[in-house]
């Protein structure tokens, strides 16, 4: 079956993943950018160091890892933060935590919850990789986490709390400040 795996790892409290990634690296392409914590990095080091197939890249910045991703077949994370993004960019998501608390991300199909037992993350790893059709449906983007307005909803609703007695404007505080030719420092 093969494929790219990206795996992004921030918890210090179970070994399972990389037992697991070590185990997988025959029948995939391991990518793992490293967490800087000692204690997670020292334990990547250690037991993925030397197996061939497994990549350790440094902490990657956040555009080159988002890039990282949209060219891997499958992301298994303990991170919130690649749980939210993984559906976005239509990346199957593998969640090695008993629980998570983004859920919306597993009811939209997008993420499954694996657990941290080195045997289910192989075993899910291997259905993932091995069916296209399973692929093809977690692969189907997806934002249960909004649709990225939140922040013009927020500055809406600031304008009409600070500026009542002022016609609403549409446009960002930036432009509100320009036209009152108002900075940071204060008028000019």
């Amino acid at each position: 079956s093969g494929g790219r795996g990206a795996d992004a790892l921030h918890r210090s409290d179970h070994d399972a993943a990389p037992q697991a990634l070590a185990e997988l690296a025959g029948t995939a392409e391991i990518i793992v950018p490293v967490h800087p914590s000692p204690a997670i990095s020292g334990l990547l080091r250690h037991v993925l160091g030397n197996v061939a197939g497994v990549h350790l890249l440094p902490p990657l910045p956040y555009a080159a890892f988002v890039a990282l991703m949209g060219r891997a077949a499958l992301a298994l994370t303990d991170s919130g933060g690649v749980q939210e993004e993984a559906p976005a960019i239509g990346l199957p998501c593998l969640v090695l935590r008993d629980a998570t608390e983004r859920p919306e991300g597993v009811a939209c199909g997008n993420a499954q919850l694996v657990g941290t037992d080195p045997a289910q993350i192989v075993a899910a790893v291997q259905a993932v990789l091995g069916d296209t059709a399973m692929r093809a449906r977690m692969a189907q983007p997806a934002l249960p986490y909004g649709t990225g307005g939140a922040a013009r909803a927020i500055n809406d609703v600031l304008l009409r709390l600070l500026l009542p007695s002022s016609p609403r404007n549409p446009g960002s505080w930036w432009r509100l400040a320009a036209r009152h030719r108002l900075s940071i420092a204060g008028p000019r």
